[in-house]
């Protein structure tokens, strides 16, 4: 977005204290995205869902800050880039409060949408306001402080979530969005500084396409492993929406002038392939942080506050990777520095899809840490070098885009993950029990299971054959996430150096 190149110093504040708001804006939006996964298995029976439709709770989410974020940019030059953080820091608080009310199913999935629409635009503007306020030199430490203070989300959402649901009730996972919400508001209305709006023509063409094609999309996914996937009309219809649209939109964004995206971006290589980077990362980290914990309730019996503690290595990982981050760049390529970071996620993937039914919590804590450090070491490089050869002019809009595409990658690995689960526990399930046999198993001889009860018998062995089918198929999703990650790395030779960084804005009154 334009801004006035006036001196910083006129600003209601330093770029510390901004920084540190617009960090508690965007605080809000990943607690929430990580603080209801552990209490999915609670809502379950008292919204009336069931196990394959409750993630809607999460996809919805997702989708709803996926279709809105590129609104970013266009509202943030209508209504003024203060304006528009306020207004979305009291709309997602409002929402919260009614996702915390919610008394079925459908009723949560519609919240959740609007609590989705209104926090989309709290990342891309805080990410904006890092980079304005901080001169070019500082931005890549200055990001990786912002990526820190927002991962505490993500240490604190699965604990947090967990003690809400046991002490209290799963409906205080939103009710706790309440003080933060506050805070991040009366803070912005004191520290932000007014810019200038400047309104530009609304691309209606290309929102109403894109919208169009994500929402198909993820009713595809959503839906295809219901209806058996294309054996299902309504899944075709789906599918071919959502990639006309999809190819509709890209033409539009070529071929039209004021389009959404910015042709100046598509032509920028370094910022599209950092936009295939965060959509793939988008994949791994929410697909991943959505299918464990209700796999350590579910397989291994643990309590919901401890399924959260078990999810903090993540995130102690995360941060101090983003830590290490920020002092090695400058110093050292940066490329290298996201090489290692995926070498890492692979590496704890491959450690995960060795989990057995019968272990303690180690393996848990130091996959969780090693992944979280290797996502850590790739997000901050990644950043600096989607936007060091941008036009400051573009930031906000592209910034939109970037957690447009993180949020649909996020979105599509939760659906894809959920998918590939109940299919391969299916086909395990059936594999296992073709094996069962008087001759591989005796005491599942008709006459045994008779004197011993033939209901408990079939049961015993049901339940034991549940519990091998649905490990072998987390460790299928695993396993295919791992080879996503070992072919995202040739992604590596398409980024570059940046040899002309653009110039830095300044925020001013």
């Amino acid at each position: 977005m334009a801004t006035a190149a006036l001196p910083a110093a006129r600003a209601p504040a330093g770029p510390v204290l901004i920084s540190l708001v617009v960090m508690l804006g965007t605080f809000m939006t990943i607690l929430d995205s990580t603080i209801a996964n552990v209490a999915l298995p609670h809502m379950q029976p008292s919204l009336g869902a069931a196990s394959d439709t409750i993630s809607w709770v999460l996809t919805s989410y997702i989708v709803a800050t996926a279709i809105a974020t590129p609104l970013t940019g266009w509202l943030a030059e209508k209504v003024g880039r203060r304006q528009l953080f306020l207004y979305s820091v009291a709309g997602f608080v409002a929402a919260s409060m009614a996702c915390g009310l919610a008394q079925s199913l459908e009723q949560m999935v519609v919240f959740r949408m609007l609590q989705g629409a209104a926090g989309a635009f709290l990342a891309p503007l805080g990410q904006a306001y890092v980079l304005d306020v901080w001169p070019q030199e500082k931005h890549g430490k200055a990001m990786a402080w912002w990526g820190v203070g927002i991962m505490v989300g993500p240490i604190l959402g699965p604990v947090i979530g967990g003690w809400l649901t046991e002490s209290f009730d799963w409906r205080w996972v939103f009710f706790i969005n309440l003080p933060f919400g506050l805070l991040a508001l009366f803070g912005a209305a004191a520290v932000l500084p007014r810019v200038e709006a400047s309104p530009r023509r609304f691309d209606l063409m290309g929102f109403a396409l894109l919208s169009i094609g994500v929402a198909s999309l993820q009713l595809f996914l959503d839906r295809g492993q219901q209806l058996d996937w294309f054996q299902s009309w309504e899944v075709r219809i789906e599918a071919g929406v959502g990639i006309a649209a999809l190819w509709a939109f890209g033409v539009h964004v070529l071929t039209s002038r004021g389009a959404l995206l910015d042709r100046r971006m598509i032509v920028d290589r370094n910022v599209m392939t950092g936009f295939l980077f965060i959509t793939l990362i988008g994949l791994l980290l929410t697909g991943t942080t959505a299918l464990v914990p209700t796999m350590l309730q579910s397989l291994y019996g643990y309590p919901v506050i401890e399924t959260g503690m078990l999810q903090m290595p993540r995130g102690v990982g995360m941060m101090l990777a983003m830590m290490a981050a920020g002092q090695l760049i400058g110093k050292v390529d940066a490329r290298y520095i996201i090489g290692f970071g995926l070498v890492l996620s692979a590496s704890s993937l491959y450690m995960m899809s060795l989990f057995s039914p019968i272990m303690d919590a180690t393996p848990f804590i130091v996959s969780g840490f090693i992944q979280g450090a290797g996502l850590g070491l790739i997000f901050v490089p990644l950043n600096t070098l989607a936007f060091a050869t941008l036009p400051a002019d573009l930031r906000t809009d592209a910034a939109g885009f970037y957690m447009l595409l993180r949020n649909l990658g996020g979105s599509v690995g939760i659906s894809l993950g959920v998918g590939v689960l109940a299919r391969q526990a299916q086909v395990s399930h059936a594999d296992i029990g073709a094996a069962l046999t008087p001759f591989t198993l005796p005491w599942a001889d008709a006459g045994v299971a008779r004197s011993l009860g033939a209901d408990a018998v079939i049961a015993m062995l049901d339940g034991a054959v549940n519990r091998q089918a649905i490990m072998i198929a987390y460790i299928d999703v695993f396993r295919l996430m791992f080879w996503v990650t070992v072919a995202m790395m040739p992604l590596l030779l398409l980024l570059r150096r940046p040899r002309n960084p653009g110039p830095t804005v300044h925020l001013a009154d």
